[in-house]
């Protein structure tokens, strides 16, 4: 396979876009999506080996239904009640006969017929239970893929290497970006000002964080050189804080149920 082509059973279920990747599998008629940008994950590499790690984990835990329980599913066309089992009528409409029939596989179809004749009204009982029978021969998943047994397996097809963690959409580098790093941004209030160099960070619900650093005190590269540093300072507290945050509430959520947990001894 020609180099920087992807496997095709690494590339099932998902699908490659101008921005990066979409993951679609649809499961039992629930469809299972998500996006993985390039701008998110620092660039095409990452992005895909998310989604593939996304891709296998929703094969894994959401598998086809067997084939035997999709073959129960009732169809359109079933006039019965009962999928798997059919009538045979006489010119006058009375029925002839009951039938169970499974497709188990091209060259094994397995067919019982019960004529009311013989059988009088068990005829369609006996049918419903060798439609039951016949059904327990059937095995293996619905419209299984090979990619997905080899996932299903342990078999990756794809690296097991470092993942880098989904960018914030503050530290995602936008396309006007002159600085090349997100976050940091040249700014010239008019065309006579020499301008100066921002640092800024956004924190969902919090506002944002910045400082601005002036070309004509420091110059251009010296100025662009101390945002880019106050920016790295910038994102460090602001996960420093995050951290704080989750443990924060991690241990609420702990004392909470040693509240619960002592009320219920209490009242036991």
């Amino acid at each position: 396979m020609p180099k920087g082509v992807p496997n095709p059973a690494a590339m099932y279920g998902i699908y490659a876009r101008s921005w990066g990747f979409e993951v679609s599998i649809v499961r039992n008629g629930v469809r299972h999506h998500r996006l993985f940008g390039k701008a998110s994950y620092g660039g095409a590499e990452q992005a895909l080996l998310h989604a593939q790690d996304w891709r296998d984990h929703i094969v894994r835990s959401v598998p086809p239904l067997p084939r035997s329980a999709r073959a129960e599913k009732p169809r359109a066309n079933n006039s019965t009640g009962v999928t798997g089992v059919f009538h045979h009528l006489a010119p006058s409409g009375r029925v002839r006969a009951w039938m169970a029939k499974t497709y188990i596989a091209p060259d094994e179809i397995l067919r019982t017929d019960f004529s009311v004749a013989e059988l009088g009204d068990d005829a369609q009982a006996l049918a419903i239970q060798e439609r039951a029978q016949q059904l327990k021969r059937m095995t293996g998943l619905a419209r299984i893929h090979p990619a997905e047994e080899a996932i299903r397996m342990g078999l990756s097809a794809h690296p097991a290497g470092p993942r880098e963690p989904k960018r914030s959409k503050s530290e995602i580098t936008r396309r006007n970006n002159t600085s090349g790093v997100s976050g940091v941004h040249f700014k010239a209030p008019n065309p006579s000002h020499p301008g100066y160099w921002l640092a800024i960070t956004y924190t969902a619900g919090k506002g944002s964080v910045s400082k601005a650093f002036s070309v004509k005190t420091y110059g251009a590269e010296a100025a662009k050189n101390m945002a880019i540093a106050e920016r790295a300072n910038q994102l460090a507290l602001k996960q420093l804080a995050a951290g704080e945050e989750e443990r924060h509430q991690r241990g609420k959520a702990e004392a909470g149920v040693r509240a619960t947990t002592g009320t219920r001894r209490n009242n036991g």
